[in-house]
């Protein structure tokens, strides 16, 4: 089996709601992440065998197969494929997967995997909205006879589990504030140290994430409303509303060696589990222990870490299951400061993973995601010297 190797990774800026990258058409978006991702790599895009892609909210100009479209917008190979995939928030990060699978099995040498969210343009849980002004139901599982019977009529819903995992886990208003808090510290001090510079291509004159607030503070979080009665989580303790394209380029070794490109990391693991669809975003729980399983790694191998900050309820359960050394997790900061575009969190977060990896000389680095429906991706990287 051969050996998946990323050999070039690039996200643009992650623009904040209505901010500067808002009035940017996804496909473009898309794209401008796309053509950098070639021209950083070296290789001729025409040998590429697919783009795959993550995007949410298919409607409007999120449809019509994004990745084919952006792809297309880029002025790239008209004969390379696309295709659009939906794993949730986890999206880019199973295009990973599934790039580095097609290269694995012989079936693929080079392998675009990278995602794509203008939330600004269109507002989460667009599609469900439209399927109900069509009369077709409020959201997926209603009408459902099958997931009525299973599950009854509990809520289905990410703040709903949110916040059912900070009690669960007796998590505190305030330890959330406080990690909601250093996630902004560690993302303003990465900016300033340039540590971004190098992974971000600048686009409509946007150069650093919109999102890290220099003047949050916990006097600040403390004043603001529960997202539901009675309840712990904030808006300062959940991922922000975003907009950005990320994307990596997967080889093989014959393509590596056949090309002369450059190795950044391989892919030590990859995987996937399911979990609670109500409580629904404790997968990364469950994923992580996989993964290590799976790979013979123990966390103390793990040098970084990056656990998707959706909310931060969801990393402190994780830390607490895991007992892990939040000094290497999130370390430049995550979805609470740098924000959140669903479908291309997986691969931005990657992208800044590998660099870290590769600025500190780590030899491991773990990613994973919550998801809805309760699902969780993992992945390991391991340095390429």
């Amino acid at each position: 089996m051969s050996t998946a190797y990323i050999v070039a990774a690039v996200r643009t800026p992650v623009g904040k709601r209505n901010g500067g990258l808002a009035g940017i058409h996804p496909a473009d978006l898309a794209a401008h992440a796309l053509r950098s991702l070639m021209d950083r790599s070296g290789a001729d895009p025409a040998l590429v065998d697919d783009v795959i892609m993550g995007c949410l909210d298919n409607v409007g100009p999120q449809t019509g197969c994004i990745a084919r479209t952006a792809w297309l917008a880029a002025g790239l190979p008209m004969h390379v494929p696309g295709v659009t995939l939906d794993r949730q928030c986890g999206s880019s990060q199973q295009a990973v997967h599934f790039a580095a699978q097609a290269v694995m099995s012989g079936t693929a040498n080079l392998v675009v995997a990278g995602g794509v969210q203008n939330m600004s343009m269109i507002p989460m849980g667009t599609s469900a909205r439209v399927g109900a002004e069509m009369g077709l139901g409020k959201d997926p599982f209603e009408g459902s006879v099958g997931w009525q019977e299973r599950f009854g009529g509990e809520p289905v819903s990410q703040f709903y589990g949110a916040e059912k995992i900070a009690e669960k886990w007796a998590i505190s208003r305030a330890e959330m504030e406080d990690l909601a808090l250093e996630s902004h510290r560690r993302a303003v001090a990465a900016t300033d140290a340039g540590r971004f510079a190098d992974e971000i291509a600048p686009i409509a004159g946007v150069e650093r994430d919109e999102g890290p607030r220099r003047d949050s503070s916990l006097e600040k979080m403390a004043t603001l409303p529960p997202l539901q009665p009675g309840g712990r989580l904030t808006a300062a303790v959940s991922s922000q509303i975003s907009d950005a394209a990320s994307a990596v380029l997967v080889a093989s070794e014959r393509a590596v060696d056949e090309l002369g490109l450059t190795p950044l990391v391989r892919i030590r693991h990859l995987s996937v589990v399911g979990s609670d669809p109500i409580l629904m975003l404790t997968g990364p729980i469950d994923a992580t222990h996989k993964a290590l399983r799976d790979s013979g790694l123990s966390l103390d191998d793990i040098g970084l870490v990056e656990v998707n900050e959706a909310f931060a309820s969801v990393v402190l359960a994780w830390q607490r299951e895991l007992g892990a050394d939040l000094d290497k997790v999130n370390v430049n900061g995550g979805a609470m400061s740098l924000g959140h575009p669903i479908g291309a969190s997986g691969t931005r977060l990657m992208t800044s993973l590998i660099s870290e990896m590769r600025r500190t000389g780590t030899r491991f680095g773990l990613q994973t995601m919550c998801e809805g429906g309760g699902q969780a991706n993992a992945t390991i990287l391991e340095l390429v010297e």
